[in-house]
Protein backbone atom coordinates (compact mmCIF):
# COMPACT_ATOMS: atom_id res chain seq x y z
CA UNK A 1 0.00 0.00 0.00
CA UNK A 2 1.73 3.50 -0.95
CA UNK A 3 1.24 6.70 1.40
CA UNK A 4 -2.15 8.70 0.61
CA UNK A 5 -1.07 11.94 -0.90
CA UNK A 6 -3.58 14.24 0.42
CA UNK A 7 -4.85 16.75 -2.45
CA UNK A 8 -5.40 19.10 0.53
CA UNK A 9 -3.66 21.07 3.17
CA UNK A 10 -4.88 18.75 6.05
CA UNK A 11 -1.69 16.90 7.40
CA UNK A 12 -3.21 13.80 8.77
CA UNK A 13 -2.11 11.68 11.56
CA UNK A 14 -1.84 8.72 9.61
CA UNK A 15 -0.44 8.83 6.21
CA UNK A 16 -0.71 5.79 4.42
CA UNK A 17 -4.51 5.65 4.58
CA UNK A 18 -7.39 6.89 2.79
CA UNK A 19 -10.27 8.84 5.05
CA UNK A 20 -13.50 8.63 4.58
CA UNK A 21 -15.40 12.01 4.10
CA UNK A 22 -17.94 12.04 7.89
CA UNK A 23 -20.35 14.55 7.24
CA UNK A 24 -23.05 13.88 9.52
CA UNK A 25 -24.41 11.10 12.27
CA UNK A 26 -26.99 10.09 14.20
CA UNK A 27 -27.21 7.91 17.60
CA UNK A 28 -24.08 5.49 16.79
CA UNK A 29 -23.70 6.03 13.94
CA UNK A 30 -21.26 7.97 11.14
CA UNK A 31 -22.09 8.85 7.66
CA UNK A 32 -19.76 9.85 5.15
CA UNK A 33 -20.20 12.09 1.78
CA UNK A 34 -20.99 9.16 -0.37
CA UNK A 35 -23.91 8.09 2.12
CA UNK A 36 -21.95 4.87 3.91
CA UNK A 37 -22.84 4.32 7.23
CA UNK A 38 -20.51 3.13 10.09
CA UNK A 39 -21.74 1.79 13.49
CA UNK A 40 -18.83 3.42 15.37
CA UNK A 41 -18.47 0.65 17.82
CA UNK A 42 -15.68 2.52 19.48
CA UNK A 43 -16.69 5.48 20.15
CA UNK A 44 -13.87 7.28 17.87
CA UNK A 45 -10.96 6.43 20.17
CA UNK A 46 -13.07 5.31 23.46
CA UNK A 47 -14.24 8.35 23.34
CA UNK A 48 -18.15 8.84 22.57
CA UNK A 49 -20.01 8.12 25.52
CA UNK A 50 -23.69 9.99 25.18
CA UNK A 51 -24.12 9.20 21.12
CA UNK A 52 -23.62 11.72 17.99
CA UNK A 53 -25.37 15.40 17.57
CA UNK A 54 -27.10 15.68 20.68
CA UNK A 55 -29.40 18.69 21.02
CA UNK A 56 -29.02 19.65 23.90
CA UNK A 57 -24.81 20.10 24.05
CA UNK A 58 -24.71 21.40 20.65
CA UNK A 59 -27.30 24.15 22.58
CA UNK A 60 -25.19 24.42 25.82
CA UNK A 61 -21.89 24.93 23.44
CA UNK A 62 -23.22 27.94 21.15
CA UNK A 63 -25.33 29.50 24.47
CA UNK A 64 -21.75 29.99 26.01
CA UNK A 65 -20.28 30.80 23.14
CA UNK A 66 -22.87 33.85 22.87
CA UNK A 67 -22.18 35.10 26.22
CA UNK A 68 -18.77 34.53 26.53
CA UNK A 69 -16.53 32.18 24.46
CA UNK A 70 -12.41 32.61 26.32
CA UNK A 71 -11.06 34.41 29.01
CA UNK A 72 -7.32 33.76 30.14
CA UNK A 73 -7.70 31.80 33.55
CA UNK A 74 -4.80 33.16 35.51
CA UNK A 75 -6.75 36.84 35.48
CA UNK A 76 -10.89 35.90 35.19
CA UNK A 77 -13.13 32.49 35.80
CA UNK A 78 -16.82 32.11 35.21
CA UNK A 79 -20.18 31.23 36.82
CA UNK A 80 -19.92 27.95 34.34
CA UNK A 81 -17.12 26.89 35.15
CA UNK A 82 -17.79 27.19 39.28
CA UNK A 83 -20.89 25.42 38.15
CA UNK A 84 -19.17 22.54 36.51
CA UNK A 85 -16.72 22.03 38.78
CA UNK A 86 -19.49 21.78 41.83
CA UNK A 87 -21.32 19.45 39.51
CA UNK A 88 -18.54 17.22 39.07
CA UNK A 89 -18.09 16.79 42.88
CA UNK A 90 -21.78 15.39 43.44
CA UNK A 91 -20.24 12.18 41.23
CA UNK A 92 -16.28 12.17 42.25
CA UNK A 93 -15.61 10.76 44.89
CA UNK A 94 -12.47 12.29 46.13
CA UNK A 95 -12.35 14.04 49.41
CA UNK A 96 -12.70 17.76 49.14
CA UNK A 97 -12.48 17.62 45.60
CA UNK A 98 -10.48 20.22 42.88
CA UNK A 99 -10.94 20.60 39.52
CA UNK A 100 -8.04 21.65 36.92
CA UNK A 101 -9.82 21.54 33.28
CA UNK A 102 -7.43 20.51 30.35
CA UNK A 103 -7.95 19.72 26.71
CA UNK A 104 -6.45 16.37 26.45
CA UNK A 105 -5.20 13.56 28.11
CA UNK A 106 -1.86 14.04 27.68
CA UNK A 107 -2.03 17.94 28.99
CA UNK A 108 -3.88 16.02 32.30
CA UNK A 109 -1.19 13.35 32.72
CA UNK A 110 1.47 15.85 32.38
CA UNK A 111 -0.56 18.25 35.56
CA UNK A 112 -1.00 15.22 37.31
CA UNK A 113 2.75 14.11 37.52
CA UNK A 114 3.81 17.96 38.02
CA UNK A 115 1.48 18.41 40.88
CA UNK A 116 2.27 14.88 42.50
CA UNK A 117 6.20 16.55 41.97
CA UNK A 118 5.43 19.74 43.47
CA UNK A 119 3.45 18.96 46.57
CA UNK A 120 6.68 16.83 47.34
CA UNK A 121 8.57 19.61 47.56
CA UNK A 122 6.33 21.87 49.52
CA UNK A 123 6.40 18.73 52.19
CA UNK A 124 9.88 19.02 52.30
CA UNK A 125 10.51 16.26 50.16
CA UNK A 126 13.19 17.53 47.51
CA UNK A 127 14.56 14.18 46.67
CA UNK A 128 11.45 12.59 45.69
CA UNK A 129 11.45 13.74 42.04
CA UNK A 130 10.57 9.74 40.08
CA UNK A 131 7.09 8.90 38.79
CA UNK A 132 6.98 4.89 38.70
CA UNK A 133 5.09 3.29 35.61
CA UNK A 134 3.52 0.11 34.14
CA UNK A 135 4.79 -1.41 31.52
CA UNK A 136 2.05 -1.63 28.88
CA UNK A 137 0.53 1.44 30.08
CA UNK A 138 -0.44 4.51 28.09
CA UNK A 139 -0.63 8.20 29.85
CA UNK A 140 0.11 10.42 26.27
CA UNK A 141 2.18 12.04 23.75
CA UNK A 142 4.21 14.79 25.56
CA UNK A 143 7.71 13.70 26.60
CA UNK A 144 6.84 13.91 30.66
CA UNK A 145 3.73 11.47 29.91
CA UNK A 146 5.91 9.01 27.95
CA UNK A 147 8.63 9.03 30.31
CA UNK A 148 6.19 7.12 32.40
CA UNK A 149 4.24 5.19 29.89
CA UNK A 150 5.05 2.33 29.24
CA UNK A 151 3.98 1.63 25.12
CA UNK A 152 7.77 0.68 23.37
CA UNK A 153 6.37 2.00 20.02
CA UNK A 154 5.39 5.43 21.23
CA UNK A 155 8.25 6.27 23.45
CA UNK A 156 11.26 4.34 21.57
CA UNK A 157 12.27 6.95 18.77
CA UNK A 158 12.17 9.83 21.87
CA UNK A 159 14.16 8.21 24.60
CA UNK A 160 17.00 10.34 23.69
CA UNK A 161 15.14 13.16 24.25
CA UNK A 162 13.09 12.36 27.97
CA UNK A 163 14.14 11.64 31.66
CA UNK A 164 12.90 7.94 31.46
CA UNK A 165 11.24 6.65 34.96
CA UNK A 166 11.16 3.45 35.99
CA UNK A 167 8.71 1.11 35.40
CA UNK A 168 6.78 -2.48 36.87
CA UNK A 169 4.88 -4.91 34.99
CA UNK A 170 1.01 -4.40 34.38
CA UNK A 171 -1.23 -6.85 35.99
CA UNK A 172 -2.05 -8.87 32.79
CA UNK A 173 -3.24 -11.85 34.09
CA UNK A 174 -4.12 -13.44 30.73
CA UNK A 175 -0.19 -12.51 29.49
CA UNK A 176 1.68 -12.39 33.01
CA UNK A 177 5.04 -10.43 32.60
CA UNK A 178 6.20 -12.99 35.67
CA UNK A 179 5.32 -15.85 34.00
CA UNK A 180 2.31 -16.42 37.26
CA UNK A 181 -1.02 -17.27 37.12
CA UNK A 182 -3.47 -16.20 39.18
CA UNK A 183 -4.05 -16.58 42.62
CA UNK A 184 -0.95 -18.74 43.24
CA UNK A 185 0.31 -15.61 42.09
CA UNK A 186 -0.30 -13.64 45.21
CA UNK A 187 -0.48 -10.52 43.32
CA UNK A 188 3.35 -10.49 42.71
CA UNK A 189 2.70 -7.15 39.74
CA UNK A 190 1.58 -5.44 42.94
CA UNK A 191 4.60 -5.95 45.43
CA UNK A 192 6.76 -5.60 42.26
CA UNK A 193 6.05 -2.19 43.52
CA UNK A 194 7.40 -2.69 46.68
CA UNK A 195 10.63 -3.59 45.38
CA UNK A 196 10.79 -0.83 42.80
CA UNK A 197 10.77 1.47 46.10
CA UNK A 198 13.33 -1.16 47.64
CA UNK A 199 15.64 -0.43 44.85
CA UNK A 200 15.52 3.46 44.13
CA UNK A 201 14.37 4.73 47.24
CA UNK A 202 11.28 6.16 48.78
CA UNK A 203 13.06 9.11 49.29
CA UNK A 204 13.03 9.41 45.39
CA UNK A 205 10.20 8.92 44.74
CA UNK A 206 7.35 10.98 44.27
CA UNK A 207 4.17 9.40 42.75
CA UNK A 208 3.17 5.93 41.44
CA UNK A 209 0.93 6.27 37.73
CA UNK A 210 -1.29 3.70 36.56
CA UNK A 211 -4.94 3.09 34.91
CA UNK A 212 -7.04 1.24 36.83
CA UNK A 213 -8.34 -0.91 34.02
CA UNK A 214 -5.76 -0.69 31.40
CA UNK A 215 -6.53 1.36 27.92
CA UNK A 216 -5.81 0.82 24.66
CA UNK A 217 -2.35 -0.48 24.85
CA UNK A 218 -3.58 -3.92 26.72
CA UNK A 219 -6.92 -3.55 25.78
CA UNK A 220 -9.63 -3.86 28.46
CA UNK A 221 -7.49 -5.35 30.74
CA UNK A 222 -9.25 -5.59 34.46
CA UNK A 223 -6.62 -6.23 37.34
CA UNK A 224 -7.51 -9.12 40.25
CA UNK A 225 -9.63 -7.39 43.01
CA UNK A 226 -6.42 -7.59 45.44
CA UNK A 227 -3.98 -5.55 43.01
CA UNK A 228 -5.66 -1.72 43.93
CA UNK A 229 -5.72 -2.16 47.56
CA UNK A 230 -2.18 -3.58 47.50
CA UNK A 231 -0.96 -0.67 45.69
CA UNK A 232 -2.88 2.16 47.91
CA UNK A 233 -0.96 0.34 50.40
CA UNK A 234 2.47 0.45 49.17
CA UNK A 235 1.87 3.92 48.44
CA UNK A 236 0.45 5.20 51.68
CA UNK A 237 3.16 3.13 53.42
CA UNK A 238 6.25 5.00 51.71
CA UNK A 239 4.45 8.51 50.88
CA UNK A 240 4.57 7.71 47.31
CA UNK A 241 1.04 9.64 45.90
CA UNK A 242 -1.07 7.83 43.89
CA UNK A 243 -2.37 9.15 40.57
CA UNK A 244 -5.05 7.29 38.65
CA UNK A 245 -5.36 8.00 35.10
CA UNK A 246 -9.20 7.60 34.01
CA UNK A 247 -8.76 9.29 30.93
CA UNK A 248 -10.35 6.31 28.48
CA UNK A 249 -11.93 4.00 31.82
CA UNK A 250 -13.42 6.64 33.71
CA UNK A 251 -16.53 8.63 33.63
CA UNK A 252 -18.79 6.02 33.48
CA UNK A 253 -17.35 3.64 30.79
CA UNK A 254 -16.90 0.69 33.48
CA UNK A 255 -20.62 0.70 34.70
CA UNK A 256 -19.31 3.35 37.52
CA UNK A 257 -18.32 6.78 37.49
CA UNK A 258 -14.82 6.47 38.14
CA UNK A 259 -13.19 2.61 37.33
CA UNK A 260 -11.06 2.73 40.85
CA UNK A 261 -14.96 2.57 42.66
CA UNK A 262 -14.77 -1.05 41.56
CA UNK A 263 -11.71 -1.75 43.93
CA UNK A 264 -12.86 0.26 47.29
CA UNK A 265 -9.77 2.31 46.77
CA UNK A 266 -9.29 6.48 45.96
CA UNK A 267 -6.20 7.81 44.26
CA UNK A 268 -4.28 11.31 45.14
CA UNK A 269 -5.02 11.95 41.89
CA UNK A 270 -6.97 11.27 39.42
CA UNK A 271 -7.60 12.19 35.48
CA UNK A 272 -10.15 11.90 33.23
CA UNK A 273 -10.75 12.91 29.50
CA UNK A 274 -12.82 11.78 26.11
CA UNK A 275 -15.77 11.03 27.57
CA UNK A 276 -15.94 14.07 29.82
CA UNK A 277 -17.51 15.99 27.19
CA UNK A 278 -18.07 12.97 24.79
CA UNK A 279 -16.02 14.37 22.22
CA UNK A 280 -18.08 17.50 21.15
CA UNK A 281 -15.19 19.53 22.88
CA UNK A 282 -11.45 18.53 23.65
CA UNK A 283 -11.86 18.60 27.37
CA UNK A 284 -9.51 16.78 29.97
CA UNK A 285 -9.56 17.02 33.73
CA UNK A 286 -6.88 16.80 36.41
CA UNK A 287 -8.93 16.41 39.80
CA UNK A 288 -7.31 16.08 43.51
CA UNK A 289 -7.73 15.57 46.80
CA UNK A 290 -8.40 19.04 48.66
CA UNK A 291 -5.95 18.71 50.90
CA UNK A 292 -3.22 18.66 48.59
CA UNK A 293 -4.59 21.82 46.89
CA UNK A 294 -4.93 23.18 50.33
CA UNK A 295 -0.74 22.38 50.72
CA UNK A 296 0.26 24.81 48.17
CA UNK A 297 -2.03 27.18 48.91
CA UNK A 298 -0.66 27.25 52.80
CA UNK A 299 2.99 27.54 51.18
CA UNK A 300 2.29 30.53 49.36
CA UNK A 301 2.57 28.39 46.36
CA UNK A 302 0.57 28.29 42.40
CA UNK A 303 0.56 24.81 40.71
CA UNK A 304 3.20 24.85 38.38
CA UNK A 305 1.33 23.82 35.36
CA UNK A 306 -0.90 26.15 32.75
CA UNK A 307 -2.18 26.17 29.33
CA UNK A 308 -3.77 29.12 26.79
CA UNK A 309 -7.24 26.75 27.14
CA UNK A 310 -7.09 25.52 30.39
CA UNK A 311 -10.43 26.34 32.40
CA UNK A 312 -12.28 27.24 29.28
CA UNK A 313 -15.80 28.48 29.71
CA UNK A 314 -17.00 26.56 26.52
CA UNK A 315 -15.14 23.31 27.53
CA UNK A 316 -17.64 23.63 31.15
CA UNK A 317 -20.76 24.33 28.90
CA UNK A 318 -19.95 21.36 27.44
CA UNK A 319 -18.75 19.07 30.42
CA UNK A 320 -21.73 20.10 32.37
CA UNK A 321 -24.34 19.56 29.56
CA UNK A 322 -22.70 16.21 29.29
CA UNK A 323 -22.76 15.45 32.99
CA UNK A 324 -26.64 16.27 33.10
CA UNK A 325 -27.34 14.15 30.46
CA UNK A 326 -25.77 11.06 31.32
CA UNK A 327 -27.41 11.75 34.77
CA UNK A 328 -30.84 12.52 33.29
CA UNK A 329 -30.60 9.24 30.96
CA UNK A 330 -28.86 6.93 33.34
CA UNK A 331 -26.19 6.20 31.19
CA UNK A 332 -23.99 4.90 33.93
CA UNK A 333 -25.80 2.38 34.45
CA UNK A 334 -26.50 1.92 31.30
CA UNK A 335 -23.17 1.12 30.68
CA UNK A 336 -22.55 -1.17 33.11
CA UNK A 337 -25.48 -3.66 31.95
CA UNK A 338 -24.53 -3.03 28.51
CA UNK A 339 -21.61 -3.88 29.01
CA UNK A 340 -22.26 -7.14 30.26
CA UNK A 341 -24.52 -7.97 27.37
CA UNK A 342 -21.77 -6.98 24.96
CA UNK A 343 -19.40 -8.84 26.91
CA UNK A 344 -21.95 -11.68 27.20
CA UNK A 345 -22.36 -11.95 23.40
CA UNK A 346 -18.67 -11.37 22.44
CA UNK A 347 -17.45 -14.24 24.47
CA UNK A 348 -20.11 -16.86 23.61
CA UNK A 349 -19.42 -15.80 19.62
CA UNK A 350 -15.79 -15.38 19.86
CA UNK A 351 -14.03 -17.41 22.75
CA UNK A 352 -14.12 -20.59 20.57
CA UNK A 353 -13.05 -19.48 17.44
CA UNK A 354 -9.47 -20.27 16.31
CA UNK A 355 -7.18 -17.74 16.60
CA UNK A 356 -8.72 -15.58 19.43
CA UNK A 357 -6.69 -16.01 22.69
CA UNK A 358 -8.81 -13.74 25.31
CA UNK A 359 -11.86 -12.05 25.11
CA UNK A 360 -12.01 -9.44 28.82
CA UNK A 361 -13.20 -6.12 29.82
CA UNK A 362 -15.80 -4.28 32.28
CA UNK A 363 -18.53 -2.37 31.45
CA UNK A 364 -18.66 -0.89 27.90
CA UNK A 365 -14.52 -1.36 27.68
CA UNK A 366 -14.37 -4.69 26.10
CA UNK A 367 -10.88 -6.24 24.26
CA UNK A 368 -10.15 -9.28 22.60
CA UNK A 369 -6.71 -10.86 21.66
CA UNK A 370 -5.70 -12.84 18.80
CA UNK A 371 -3.21 -15.75 18.87
CA UNK A 372 -1.69 -18.16 17.14
CA UNK A 373 -1.59 -20.56 19.41
CA UNK A 374 -4.29 -20.62 22.33
CA UNK A 375 -2.62 -22.58 24.56
CA UNK A 376 0.63 -21.24 24.32
CA UNK A 377 -1.09 -17.83 23.63
CA UNK A 378 2.07 -17.44 21.31
CA UNK A 379 0.91 -13.97 19.14
CA UNK A 380 1.18 -13.39 15.50
CA UNK A 381 4.15 -12.33 13.96
CA UNK A 382 3.99 -8.28 13.91
CA UNK A 383 4.25 -7.82 10.42
CA UNK A 384 0.77 -10.43 9.60
CA UNK A 385 -0.97 -7.13 11.18
CA UNK A 386 -3.69 -8.64 12.30
CA UNK A 387 -5.31 -5.89 14.15
CA UNK A 388 -5.83 -3.25 11.35
CA UNK A 389 -6.43 -6.46 8.90
CA UNK A 390 -9.75 -7.23 11.49
CA UNK A 391 -10.18 -3.07 12.18
CA UNK A 392 -10.65 -2.67 8.13
CA UNK A 393 -12.67 -5.72 7.56
CA UNK A 394 -15.12 -4.51 10.32
CA UNK A 395 -14.95 -1.20 8.47
CA UNK A 396 -15.83 -2.52 5.24
CA UNK A 397 -18.69 -4.06 6.88
CA UNK A 398 -20.11 -0.99 8.46
CA UNK A 399 -18.29 -1.68 12.00
CA UNK A 400 -16.01 0.79 14.01
CA UNK A 401 -13.74 -1.42 16.38
CA UNK A 402 -10.09 0.37 17.91
CA UNK A 403 -6.81 -1.81 16.84
CA UNK A 404 -4.06 -1.95 18.89
CA UNK A 405 -0.88 -3.77 18.36
CA UNK A 406 2.00 -4.99 20.81
CA UNK A 407 0.01 -6.19 23.72
CA UNK A 408 2.65 -9.25 24.22
CA UNK A 409 5.94 -7.68 24.05
CA UNK A 410 5.88 -4.06 22.97
CA UNK A 411 5.99 -5.05 19.27
CA UNK A 412 4.06 -8.18 18.56
CA UNK A 413 0.35 -8.91 20.17
CA UNK A 414 -2.56 -7.83 18.69
CA UNK A 415 -6.10 -6.94 20.00
CA UNK A 416 -9.24 -4.81 19.17
CA UNK A 417 -11.33 -2.93 21.66
CA UNK A 418 -15.17 -1.97 21.45
CA UNK A 419 -16.03 1.13 23.52
CA UNK A 420 -19.41 2.12 21.97
CA UNK A 421 -21.57 4.70 23.64
CA UNK A 422 -23.85 4.39 26.07
CA UNK A 423 -27.00 5.01 23.93
CA UNK A 424 -25.86 1.47 22.06
CA UNK A 425 -29.31 -0.46 21.90
CA UNK A 426 -29.28 -4.72 21.97
CA UNK A 427 -29.67 -5.09 18.23
CA UNK A 428 -26.53 -2.68 17.54
CA UNK A 429 -24.77 -4.62 20.23
CA UNK A 430 -25.78 -8.32 18.38
CA UNK A 431 -24.35 -6.55 15.27
CA UNK A 432 -20.89 -5.73 16.74
CA UNK A 433 -20.45 -9.60 17.85
CA UNK A 434 -21.73 -10.82 14.64
CA UNK A 435 -19.81 -8.79 12.35
CA UNK A 436 -16.57 -9.48 14.77
CA UNK A 437 -17.26 -13.32 14.69
CA UNK A 438 -17.39 -13.24 10.91
CA UNK A 439 -14.36 -11.33 10.81
CA UNK A 440 -12.02 -13.92 12.33
CA UNK A 441 -14.34 -17.08 10.57
CA UNK A 442 -13.07 -14.84 7.31
CA UNK A 443 -9.96 -12.84 7.77
CA UNK A 444 -8.21 -14.17 11.24
CA UNK A 445 -8.70 -17.86 10.72
CA UNK A 446 -6.82 -18.04 7.01
CA UNK A 447 -4.10 -16.01 8.66
CA UNK A 448 -3.95 -18.70 11.03
CA UNK A 449 -3.66 -21.68 8.46
CA UNK A 450 -1.11 -19.63 6.29
CA UNK A 451 1.21 -18.74 9.05
CA UNK A 452 1.03 -22.53 10.59
CA UNK A 453 1.79 -23.86 6.96
CA UNK A 454 5.16 -21.53 7.06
Amino acid sequence: MSPQHPEGHVFYRKMWHSFPRITHGEGITLIDDQGRRYLDAAGGAIVVNIGIGVEEIAAAIAEQARLVAYVHAEKFTTPVLEAYADALAEVIPLPDVRFFPLTTGSEANEAAIKLARQIQIVRGQRSRHLVIGRWGSYHGMTLGTLAVGGRASARNPYLPMMYDMPHIPAPTCYRCPLGKQYPECAIACADALEEAVAEYGADQIAAFIAEPVSGAALAATVPPAEYWPRIRDICDRHGILLIADEVMCGFGRTGKWCAFEHFGVAPDILTMGKGLAGGVFPLSMMAARGHLVEELYHAGQDIGHGGTFSHHPVGAAAGLATLRYIQKHDLVSAAAHKGRRLGELLRAKLSGLPGVGDVRGIGLMQGVEFVMDKTARTPFPADLNIANRVFAACRDRGVMLYPGRGTADGIRGDVVMAGPPAVITEEEIAIVAHTLKEVVEQVVAPLLHDSVGQ
